[in-house]
């Protein structure tokens, strides 16, 4: 198994030759939509996209920087966002025709951060409904026949694919890692709090996080500094510093890192390529990975971080499901359904073992840098199963809070990308950069 070869597409590099005036953001977007032009009829990865008015900013962003004027870190760079995020110039449909051609009235306060950084907003990228289940008909762009996965279909794509070399995306149980590992990308879902969730669509208060993709790891390190931030309107955000996210992935390592393996009872759900692949990072990290066997009843964070969802799911579509009840899929019919059978102490019982998990899991982050898992069970799956796959490998993580970042290192059977997923310390998400940093430097050694 080895990792696919692919030519970055540097946001990081873009931005330093706009700053520098080797490269125009005009030429840059020029680029952008020819290749959305030439594989989106196939791909699908875009909800909504005008062309006019992404060359309109990139052309305001040069004339900025050739006044002069100050410009920020990712000026003229083209950035697509999931069509959950509120923008004031721009439709936000959330991946249903309920609210086709709906107009937010203000940016979301991540888009606030991405114009203040000097990012081109291209447009919106394609989600499943309500960024729940149901799958778009966004495509696989290593096969068309297989999904991207959801429910940041379109962002994943439309990075894979070379449209946009940034794109941000959500994540309440697999959404960015999966993709990332079906896309060959690099994904990143920051601890919980670290992006306000203002101006996003909410589907889970206690599980709901921002993230990213790119096809560097210093890109997607530079994104989420750029986004990061308090933000009082957001419950889940914190007011403390954030650490420099590409200082963390640019930096050495001071001792080699220590990383653990968990082996879940889930873990026979792996795909026989992918397992492979897995054994043979652990075995190319030379002896810094050690395992652990795990207690049966940790599998029950699964059953947990359902119980959260439905219950909440239920509650913040319950305006919608009352208005619009036919046209839900039967996916988010059933998990409103679910939600109503749920009862409040239930609820509160899964929201403290939901606390409990990141104290559990800190314990390890004591003698470990950072914990190897899978980002999905194996290749992406075809379209025809009729779902975006088994987000299984990420349920646990995401509902502890916990930095996690697909790497894209493996290859299956089907010559298909698989990810590797790395699960680091909360608020140490800097640190969790470094050492994938790392892995991938190490890894390339033994190529």
């Amino acid at each position: 198994m080895t990792k696919h070869d692919l030519s970055l597409f540097s946001a990081v590099q873009s931005a330093e030759g706009i700053r520098d005036g080797r490269i125009s953001s005009e030429a840059l977007v020029e680029d952008c939509l020819k290749r959305i032009e030439e594989t989106d009829s196939t791909i699908r990865a875009w909800a909504y996209l005008d062309a006019g008015v992404a060359l309109d900013q990139a052309r305001e962003l040069d004339r900025i920087r050739k006044a002069g004027r100050a410009t920020g870190p990712l000026h003229g760079v083209p950035i697509g966002l999931k069509d959950i995020v509120d923008t004031k110039d721009m439709p936000t449909q959330r991946g249903t025709p309920i609210f086709s051609g709906r107009q937010p009235v203000a940016d979301a306060r991540l888009v606030e951060c991405l114009r203040e950084a000097g990012a081109v907003i291209m447009g919106k990228t394609k989600t499943t409904e309500f960024a729940f289940m149901h799958p778009t008909d966004t495509t696989n762009p290593f096969d068309a026949t297989r999904t991207p996965g959801g429910s940041s279909s379109g962002s994943a794509a439309a990075v894979a694919a070379r449209h946009v070399p940034l794109a941000i995306g959500t994540q309440t149980g697999g959404s960015i890692i999966r993709p990332a590992s079906y896309c060959g990308v690099y994904g990143f879902k920051p601890t919980r709090g670290m992006i306000s969730r203002h101006g996003v669509f909410r589907t889970s208060v206690s599980l709901d996080h921002v993230g990213g993709f790119a096809n560097a790891l210093e890109d997607i390190a530079l994104l989420t500094n750029v986004v990061s931030g308090y933000d009082q309107r957001d419950p889940a955000s914190f007011a403390r510093p954030r650490a420099d996210m590409l200082a963390g992935a640019q930096a050495e390592v001071p001792v080699e890192p220590n990383i653990a393996w968990l082996d879940f009872p889930f873990n026979d759900r792996l795909d026989e390529d992918a397992l492979e692949g897995l054994n043979a990072v652990i075995e190319g990290l030379g002896g810094r990975v050690e395992r652990f066997s795990v207690s049966p009843q940790l599998a029950d964070l699964i059953t947990v971080h359902k119980t959260i969802y439905d219950y909440e799911i239920r509650q913040n579509m319950a305006e919608i499901s009352n208005a619009h009840w036919p046209e839900l899929s039967p996916e988010m019919q059933s998990a409103i359904t679910r939600g109503g059978d749920i009862s409040d102490a239930q609820y509160e019982d899964a929201l403290a073992v939901m606390a409990s998990a990141q104290g559990f899991f800190a314990e390890y982050f004591n003698e470990f840098d950072a914990i190897l898992a899978p980002a999905a069970t194996g290749e992406a799956v075809p379209l025809s199963a009729g779902h975006t796959g088994d987000s299984v490998f990420c349920l646990t993580w995401t509902l502890a809070g916990l930095p996690c970042l697909t790497l894209p290192l493996l290859v299956g059977r089907n010559d298909l990308p698989i990810g590797v997923q790395l699960i680091g310390a909360v608020e140490e998400d800097d640190r969790l950069l470094r050492t994938a940093s790392w892995v991938q430097r190490t890894l390339r050694t033994q190529e």
